[in-house]
């Protein structure tokens, strides 16, 4: 039995669903601070809890034979946690560190961590691979890195059972590519006041939000404006499949960049999404945001190669556009829930 934290979140959600559809059994964990009860598939059982919730956590683990820990519970907004460190490091690291010790102790064997790339913060040179060093710039990062310094000292002691997957996630946008509209469940990225380019350009274009505001254009790249590595959400889930396939298969503990290995400025998003939605929307330029690293994309030969990773949606088109008709979609769908 797996259980999922956060899984009814954005990456969470579509993580949960395509472990639903392979048959394997799983337990949601969710204190629904910005996920939705409608994003867990029906028949997986949901636990409205804190993931650090020690009591919650150990009964959940003891009853239900819990062997692996798919752990994607944070907060996540890099400017939010220059501004308010202290729910960064209770949530992201004490509330983790409440799992990691309780798991620990009952014997689970298998951890995968929620990781991202911005434990590298502004890398001097491009692409990133798995063994730069770490030097995060916001309390996001470094909630993040302590975690991964954390597993890895545990490692080298005695009586750690579980081995585990650091999972450093680039940009993740879009939405679930729906074979069958009708018996497969939409999913996509309905996160209140969320602060993410591409959902934030499809709430734009659709009127749910008067403008996007992009955080300066003075940096040292083509167009001024960052770079980011923006990963289909759908193909992140599928290396949580790998990732764990990978330990129950008695892999060792490793990291993995979660990326495609190219960049694409903040003004080439807007514009496929302008060309995608087919709306000129309005575009506030201003100074630059706290914690925002210059540029920043993966070098993903790893994990393509360690895990059999073969991304599907490497492409800027289907990830406006998925993200585009979720948006539109979403509200309707779920009744404004």
């Amino acid at each position: 039995m797996i259980l999922v934290t956060g899984a009814a979140g954005y990456i969470g959600s579509h993580t949960i669903h395509m472990l639903n559809d392979l048959g394997k059994k799983s337990i949601a964990l969710d204190n629904l601070y910005s996920g939705h009860k409608w994003a867990i598939p029906r028949d997986v059982k949901l636990v409205v809890a804190d993931c650090g919730n020690i009591d919650v956590v150990s009964d959940l683990i003891i009853k239900n034979k819990i062997e692996s820990i798919i752990h994607f519970a944070a907060h996540l907004e890099v400017e939010e946690s220059t501004r308010l460190p202290i729910k960064y490091y209770r949530n992201n690291f004490i509330n983790t560190l409440n799992l990691i010790e309780t798991a620990s102790k009952l014997g689970v064997k298998n951890f995968i961590f929620s990781s991202t790339c911005a434990v590298y913060g502004t890398p001097e040179k491009m692409p990133v691979d798995e063994g730069f060093a770490r030097n995060p710039i916001s309390p996001y990062g470094k909630s993040k890195m302590m975690i991964e310094m954390l597993l890895e000292d545990l490692s080298k002691t005695d009586n750690f059972p579980m081995r585990y997957v650091l999972l450093r996630y680039f940009n993740v946008a879009g939405a679930r590519v729906v074979a069958n509209k009708i018996n497969q469940t939409r999913l996509g990225q309905a996160t209140p006041r969320a602060t993410q380019l591409v959902k934030v350009s499809a709430e734009v274009a659709l009127g749910k939000r008067e403008k996007l505001i992009v955080f300066g254009t003075d940096y040292p790249t083509k167009d001024g404006t960052c770079i980011r590595d923006y990963i289909h959400v759908d193909d992140l889930a599928d290396a949580h499949i790998l990732a764990l396939k990978y330990l129950e298969n008695g892999g060792k503990s490793d990291v993995f960049n979660c990326g495609y290995g190219f960049g694409l400025t903040v003004r080439e998003v807007v514009s496929k999404m302008k060309e995608i939605s087919g709306v000129d929307f309005k575009v506030e330029y201003t100074s630059r945001r706290a914690g925002d690293a210059v540029a920043i994309y993966a070098e993903p030969s790893k994990i393509m190669s360690v895990l059999n990773w073969k991304p599907k949606y490497a492409d800027l088109e289907v990830i406006c556009k998925t993200a585009f008709e979720w948006e539109r979609d979403w509200e309707s769908l779920y009744h404004h829930s």
